[in-house]
């Protein structure tokens, strides 16, 4: 039997659940102040891209900035960690709170802080995304076959040597894993800090407008920004999930297929 392709299933799954939404929203006269039909939000998405198109941007440069500083943050924390486990007692815990705490409990003084919207927006943000690429980069660093790091040491490989030949290619599916979860929650992180922020003008982003349609009471326009944040972040998982094949299909087990 010919295999599906993987996007297949969900897009079946999609166009069900938007044909059950536009038939009881039909049937059932359901009020465009209450639940709009999936057509109207297509053709709000349309009619308002002039609003819509420059949030959806800043929100989105946001996204990439924050994942970009929690990408090499993260990474660099994990790199320290696994070269000294005194560092990684010590500190760890501290990552662990970052994770803990809520950032709408903090986003409040960043953006009183830090006198740049943007600036106070990223770093929210990356508050939100570091700790998975510090959790799984570090678990990753750490999972070596022991039989592997005694050859290592045995042929007198240095330090940098076995991190970057061995501990680094061993741990990229745990690195991935943790870059496709940070960048989810860096969109999280972007329109938490948005909605907290409350920034309108030109640094508005689709948390902006989603408050701005509460108040209107256009619902069409909230459902449009809510549909393009979920397709934000479906797209930057569907780009990870492509990079993680392309770097580990040709060599490690959890991307062959049986």
């Amino acid at each position: 039997m010919k295999r599906l392709p993987g996007w297949s299933l969900p897009s079946l799954v999609a166009i069900v659940v938007i044909g059950l939404w536009q038939a009881w929203v039909s049937l059932a006269d359901v009020p465009t102040y209450l639940v709009p039909s999936p057509w109207r939000v297509a053709q709000t998405l349309w009619s308002d891209r002039a609003l819509l198109g420059p949030a959806w941007w800043v929100t989105l440069k946001v996204t990439l900035m924050a994942f970009a500083a929690a990408t090499v943050v993260g990474g660099l924390v994990a790199f320290v960690f696994v070269q000294n486990r005194w560092l990684e007692a010590a500190l760890f815990p501290y990552a662990v709170l970052l994770q803990v705490t809520p950032i709408v409990a903090i986003a409040p003084l960043i953006i009183i802080w830090v006198k740049d919207p943007t600036a106070a927006l990223v770093l929210c943000a990356t508050l939100v995304a570091v700790f998975p690429v510090i959790a799984n980069t570090t678990q990753g660093l750490r999972s070596v076959h022991p039989g592997l790091l005694d050859f290592f040491e045995l042929r007198g490989a240095s330090r940098w040597q076995t991190l970057w030949r061995l501990r680094l290619p061993s741990a990229l599916p745990s690195i991935f894993t943790g870059l496709r979860i940070a960048a989810g929650l860096s969109l999280i992180g972007a329109v938490v800090a948005e909605f907290v922020a409350g920034t309108g003008g030109s640094a508005s982003g689709l948390a902006y407008q989603i408050l701005q349609s509460g108040y209107q009471l256009d619902i069409p326009r909230m459902f449009a920004a809510l549909v393009l944040i979920s397709l934000t972040g479906i797209a930057l998982f569907a780009l990870l999930t492509a990079c993680t094949k392309l770097a580990l299909s040709g060599w490690h087990e959890s991307e062959r297929r049986p």
